[in-house]
């Protein structure tokens, strides 16, 4: 009984609107007021040992590393880089967008830090080449769901904590379905451009020299993530000292190398860096107590009890999560449902003989589908604020989307070879 009323005060307080990490400590204070076997100074060590963690510093680093990159310059050499190798195609800056968002994931790990950068630079441009707003809009919005698992995805790295699964075969997991997404969104904008006849005549050939101008700009940056992984995977470093030499990366190209960083910019990024990280940090701090309470009540026992008699087939289960974390999706927030639901899904995979990573993967893309569908989208509601999109002109033009992203995350489900190629080939 006392578990549904604390679902039922988590459901109540989000429909207020009351902030999640807020929403989630006081339905967990709640189960207390029930319970006289346990102290009410439990939910602070829940707390604070969900936080206790060395691989959690993996977050704050690479969260830095992502923040001082914007100050170095980065960003406008991979925005040229980019553009020099999309300009032979059709719809030349909406191309760009795609790759942009591929590059970038390498470097900032967030979608939503990803969605804001574009959707100030690239969608007014996209605007005066004849672009529709809703449609550059939605574009920057999907692209930047290209992020999360691209590594080093902050996603990625709170999955692998919170299932207790290897981030370092998490980075490599995301490489081959970023590049999937990448390639889908490319094929599609290359027919929208050709149909509606955005930017497909008198294109500017590629001369060697300017190829190769761009990509000397923009190597040091697209080296970062192959060192990451390549450390982690030679035993080199782990997930969190790569964070550590991530953010001393950045501090070198900004300081050092390109010297496009001076020290009030840098006091700027760190305190971005503080509001950002604390942001995650309490949130993960309260669902470790919450998801705490879930496991004291058997919760994920009593699931995977349930869901294994109702289901027999790994195939049908891929579907019926996919439908459940479309419908979660729209109503709380990414990073809020990977921490409740990540220890429920857990004992689930063992029992279907799934791959942890594999379905890591998988569920990273689903929640992110949630991040542009109403009403609490946060890719939505952050594009549309900045680049001044109208929410129905948003949805209009997200659909076609939405149906893309569907098919890639039922591909990734179903030929598990996208995800667990690279794994399986250097682990």
């Amino acid at each position: 009984m006392e578990i549904f009323i604390v679902l039922a005060v988590l459901l109540v307080l989000f429909f207020l609107n009351v902030p999640i990490a807020f929403g989630l400590i006081i339905s967990s204070i709640t189960y207390f007021l029930f319970q006289d076997s346990f102290s009410s100074t439990v939910i602070i060590q829940r707390m604070i040992g969900g936080i206790n963690s060395v691989p959690l510093l993996a977050i704050v680093f690479f969260i830095t590393a992502g923040i001082l990159m914007n100050y170095t310059g980065i960003t406008m050499r991979m925005l040229t880089f980019a553009e020099i190798i999309t300009r032979p195609l059709p719809g030349g800056l909406a191309q760009v967008n795609v790759v942009l968002s591929t590059l970038m994931g390498g470097l900032s790990g967030s979608n939503i830090a990803d969605a804001a950068m574009q959707s100030k630079i690239l969608v007014p441009e996209m605007v005066k080449r004849g672009y529709d707003k809703g449609f550059a809009t939605a574009l920057t919005a999907t692209s930047s769901l290209i992020t999360p698992i691209i590594p080093p995805g902050i996603a990625l790295i709170m999955y692998g904590y919170i299932g207790n699964v290897s981030i370092g075969k998490l980075f490599l997991a995301g490489v081959l379905p970023g590049l999937t997404l990448c390639v889908i969104l490319m094929i599609y904008v290359y027919f929208y451009a050709k149909k509606n006849n955005l930017e497909t005549t008198n294109k500017k050939k590629i001369t060697a020299k300017e190829f190769f101008m761009a990509l000397k700009d923009a190597i040091l940056a697209l080296l970062l993530p192959v060192i990451i992984i390549g450390g982690i995977r030679f035993g080199v470093f782990s997930a969190t000292e790569a964070g550590a030499i991530a953010v001393l990366y950045a501090l070198v190209l900004g300081m050092v190398i390109y010297r496009e960083m001076n020290v009030k910019q840098l006091i700027s990024a760190l305190v971005e860096t503080v509001h950002t990280a604390a942001s995650i940090l309490i949130i993960i701090a309260a669902g470790s107590a919450f998801a705490w309470v879930l496991t004291l009540e058997q919760v994920p026992q009593k699931m995977t009890e349930y869901m294994t008699n109702l289901i027999t087939s790994p195939w049908l289960f891929f579907i019926v999560i996919l439908v459940f974390l479309l419908v979660i999706g729209m109503f709380i927030e990414g990073n809020v449902a990977l921490i409740i639901l990540t220890p429920l899904f857990m004992p689930m995979l063992f029992t279907y003989g799934i791959d942890p990573v594999h379905f890591g993967i998988f569920f990273i893309i689903c929640l992110s589908i949630g991040t542009m569908t109403p009403p609490l989208g946060t890719i939505m509601f952050t594009t549309c604020a900045i680049t001044g999109t109208k929410i129905e002109d948003f949805i209009k033009h997200s659909i076609p989307f939405m149906i893309l992203l569907i098919i890639a995350a039922i591909l990734i489900a179903f030929i598990p070879g996208i995800s667990m190629l690279l794994p399986n080939l250097l682990f």
